[in-house]
């Protein structure tokens, strides 16, 4: 009788446990490990876009400053620029191209548009343009360090035009992180060995709130055209958004540099490190938009900290780069500004 009802049990049971092993066709230990290797790759994937964000973003300062001779571009500085947007043009279009192979060719991926849809990437087009040349020229100014911690002022600027164009609400953490982030710029550009108070003269700060202000709008502009039509691929928007980058850059060479391109060539002055240069930009933007895909905004602010001190820590060896006390402290304020804010943006 004992026998029989323990027998009837395990029936009972077999069903169970069959349920478990054949949920999703696969035994429970199996998709377990299925599961960990999963996130092992996702971990994997995340730590490589950090680590290439911030090597890129570390090392661009660097190579702008590195690609000069007797403190001056030897190449020019339109050309690099038209570069820099062919290639990311050229990105994108291989991006696509993948994609049409994988997938087929669909509404949101076809390159063909309309006149409405292409008629708004003019404006941050020309504005990086503008931005992107000031980039060049802030460095008679400051030294690559300087720049990677001025360049955080954009923070600011971007966080305000949310508040104005695109009516999102800024939290009271996000505020303070701003004057946190005022504080540390000025903090890292204290000198204690000159007559004058900060390193980076009136003309630095002048350049490098105009290009915080340029990027700012650019960005916030580009963001609300791209979330008109959310389900339009990235890639053909960043497609449209480069060829009119590469248009205006191509007005830019006719304006400042035709005589100097006809008579010396397009290329002329390009070295090794201009070339890293002209890919490091390219691949810069792409690995922002791997970060936002594949990783978190909080990646962003880690590579952003830690490309700072690695700039000022190469350029002790490259440039002869004083590493002073207030330089550290403001680094450390600016990143525990950029934090906060990634905090704030994440508690919205």
């Amino acid at each position: 009788m004992e026998y029989r009802k323990i027998k009837d049990e395990d029936k009972d049971a077999a069903p169970l446990t069959d349920d478990v092993e054949s949920s999703g066709g696969k035994p429970l230990s199996a998709r377990l490990v299925n599961m960990e290797a999963s996130e092992r790759s996702r971990w994997m994937r995340k730590t490589s876009v950090t680590f290439a964000l911030t090597l890129l973003t570390s090392s661009q300062a660097i190579l702008i400053v590195w690609s000069k001779r007797a403190g001056k571009y030897e190449y020019s500085v339109t050309t690099a620029n038209f570069m820099v947007e062919t290639l990311k043009c050229a990105l994108s279009l291989l991006a696509l191209i993948r994609i049409w192979r994988n997938e087929g060719v669909t509404e949101d991926t076809r390159l063909s548009t309309t006149f409405d849809e292409v008629s708004v990437y003019p404006i941050p087009a020309a504005l990086y343009l503008v931005k992107n040349l000031l980039q060049y020229y802030i460095f008679a100014y400051v030294d690559a360090p300087g720049y990677q911690i001025l360049k955080n002022l954009n923070i600011i600027s971007t966080g305000v035009l949310y508040r104005i164009i695109l009516k999102k609400k800024l939290r009271e953490i996000q505020w303070a992180a701003f004057i946190l982030l005022c504080a540390g710029c000025t903090t890292a550009q204290l000198n204690s060995n000159s007559d004058r108070v900060l390193q980076t003269p009136f003309q630095g700060w002048i350049m490098a709130i105009v290009m915080a202000l340029l990027s700012g709008f650019a960005g916030v502009y580009t963001e609300a055209i791209m979330k008109k039509r959310p389900s339009r691929n990235i890639n053909v928007q960043n497609f449209w958004l480069y060829v009119f980058g590469m248009a205006f850059n191509a007005v830019a060479i006719l304006f400042q540099d035709f005589d100097a391109v006809m008579n010396k060539g397009f290329f002329h002055g390009y070295s090794f490190i201009t070339v890293l240069m002209i890919l490091n930009h390219a691949l810069s933007g792409i690995a922002v938009s791997m970060v936002m895909k594949y990783a978190d905004n909080i990646v962003k602010v880690y590579s952003t900290s830690v490309a700072m001190l690695l700039t000022a820590v190469v350029s002790v060896f490259l440039f002869g780069f004083h590493l002073s006390l207030a330089f550290f402290l403001g680094s450390t304020v600016v990143s525990v500004s950029v934090y906060l804010h990634s905090v704030g943006k994440l508690q919205r």
